[in-house]
């Protein structure tokens, strides 16, 4: 669907649906110009509105994502609205104080003098949200960047339409018009956005497109937010509890049909468990999605035929020596339903294909290792990870794995956990992302903290050091090098 196609179902003014990207952000900018949005009580105000927003229309959000890719409606509401609401009620009462100033000690030097800072915001983002939680990876980010004082133009995903169609019809009937536009549509009105000078740009989703959006805002200096993805790793050791393990690595691994960036992508597990291993998360799949997971109301679907291709190219294969594995449970699909069983894998090798890229689905490879220094070994030889989970009770271990290996988050028996958090950064870091939010720092991501330093004009101090630099000033000087 393009963006020129929206149907925005109000009869009020400011409807963008046929405005090119050029002019609905230049609309945006003289909204920011006018310092509507530097208002506190504004900024609280569009805070309000979109709880309401999400506490009126969680029904209707919700089957729309079902719509799109079958994802239980409850995983819908845990994993994305109740999230925002959770962000929203976080930075709403911590505004003032976030956006006051913060009085800072001055150089002896310069005395007397004061100084501070102040977070202003940067003026208008463009926010690109991907298909596989989309409302909480197109809500969550603006919730920061309103709260920080922004103009949001927002880029819903064109893969998950019924998504994107709800969110541009209901974010103009609660939020404020001048402020915030949703722009629909692919990859041709994404190049148009990017051609346009945006104050900050937060992009969701893939490596290659996450350079694209790079290389755009490089023209323009744009800073950017990079939230990508990657393999994220997991180590299990003898002294973990294996069933708990096994349980929480299944639930972080086939939530959402595996489509979650931070999802475990596979596992590394000592020689002496991972057979044991690989079998209780098989069971849990049995216990979360029963016999037949295709049948369960709690299990999602792959979001298109491109993806189930891709995912299913990742089998291990008779006709494939380097896919080479041993399937547990799983292994099997059906294209016309989008379906993938929840799979996991044994005896795979390093070099096969399910090893290569980012899995973004419900395959689980389980990999023997020898040990926690054999395991960091391997996790650093590759990119680094949007996150890192670590099952084990060594207290050394633990310590070696958050000192020795670097990724966006480190889990210690918990996948995902950082994700709920607005106490908690979330962002990557190389090749998983760039900047972090939620919270405070997404409040930060969204600003410009701008130094501000008063000195009086009596006594003018600074005569001591101003030019012409007699032999006085020059010894004066020489001393204060060498203090």
């Amino acid at each position: 669907m393009t963006y020129e196609t929206i149907n925005i179902q109000t009869s009020q003014v400011n409807d963008h649906s046929t405005q090119s990207a050029q002019q609905i952000v230049t609309h945006l900018r003289h909204t920011f110009r006018s310092n509507k949005t530097r208002s506190l009580k504004w900024r609280r105000s569009q805070l309000n509105a979109m709880e309401r927003l999400l506490r009126d229309h969680a029904d209707t959000l919700t089957r729309a994502v079902r719509n799109d890719f079958d994802k239980p409606i409850s995983e819908t509401m845990l994993m994305e609205i109740n999230l925002i609401l959770e962000e929203i009620r976080f930075v709403r009462p911590r505004l003032a104080h976030w956006s006051a100033r913060r009085m800072k000690p001055i150089h002896w030097l310069l005395q007397p003098a004061t100084g501070w800072t102040v977070a202003e915001p940067k003026g208008v983002a463009l926010v690109i949200s991907p298909w596989n939680y989309p409302i909480l990876l197109s809500l969550e980010p603006m919730v920061d960047a309103i709260a920080a004082g922004n103009c949001v133009c927002l880029k819903p995903s064109e893969l998950s339409p019924a998504t994107s169609q709800t969110l541009a019809d209901l974010i103009p009937r609660y939020l404020d018009r001048d402020a915030f536009a949703v722009i629909q549509g692919g990859p041709h009105e994404t190049s148009k956005l990017l051609d346009q000078s945006f104050d900050h740009i937060f992009y969701t989703g893939g490596g290659r497109v996450g350079s694209i959006v790079m290389a755009a805002a490089a023209k323009q200096l744009t800073p950017v937010t990079l939230e990508l993805g990657g393999k994220s790793p997991v180590f299990v050791d003898r002294t973990a509890n294996l069933d708990v393990a096994a349980k929480r690595i299944a639930w972080g691994r086939f939530i959402n049909a595996g489509q979650t960036c931070v999802a475990p992508d596979y596992v590394l597990a000592t020689s002496d468990i991972a057979d044991d291993l690989a079998q209780r998360i098989a069971r849990a799949t049995k216990l979360f999605f029963g016999n037949n997971p295709q049948q369960s109301n709690s299990y999602a679907r792959i979001i298109n035929e491109r993806h189930y291709d891709r995912l299913m190219s990742l089998m291990p294969r008779a006709d494939d020596p380097s896919s080479a594995a041993h399937v547990v449970c799983g292994g099997t699909g059906d294209r016309s339903d989008r379906y993938i069983a929840p799979t996991v894998l044994t005896h795979v090798s390093a070099s096969a294909p399910v090893m290569q890229e980012e899995i973004f689905g419900p395959i689980l490879p389980v990999i023997e290792i020898a040990d926690a220094a054999s395991a960091i070994a391997f996790i650093n030889a590759r990119p680094r990870p949007l996150a890192c989970y670590v099952f084990s009770r060594r207290r050394t271990v633990r310590r070696l794995f958050e000192r020795e290996t670097s990724s966006g988050a480190l889990g210690f028996n918990l996948p995902l956990g950082h994700l709920i958090s607005s106490r908690l950064p979330f962002g990557g870091v190389g090749a998983s992302g760039m900047g972090s939010y939620h919270g405070y720092a997404g409040f930060l991501e969204f600003s410009h903290v701008k130094t501000v330093i008063s000195k009086p004009a009596f006594p003018d101090t600074l005569a001591l050091v101003y030019p012409a630099y007699d032999n006085i000033k020059r010894m004066l000087i020489t001393a204060l090098a060498h203090m």
